[in-house]
């Protein structure tokens, strides 16, 4: 059972991450022949105070704009 765990920053629509489910379901049934019903996909929204690179956090580099 493929079990995909995704981290992303919040922000995006509803749309968005109902799109990046379906694309990475797929993508998982085509490379590993997996049934979809066994396929599952986890979204984790993280705050952008709290996704940081090289010491400065998202929010950070929006408010340096």
């Amino acid at each position: 059972m493929p079990f995909i765990d995704v981290t992303i920053s919040e922000g995006r629509s509803p749309d968005q991450l109902r799109a990046l489910i379906h694309e990475l379901t797929v993508a998982a049934q085509r490379a590993l022949d997996a049934p979809l019903a066994n396929i599952r996909v986890v979204l984790r929204e993280t705050p952008l105070t709290h996704f940081a690179a090289g010491d400065v956090t998202i929010a950070e580099r929006h408010a340096a704009k």
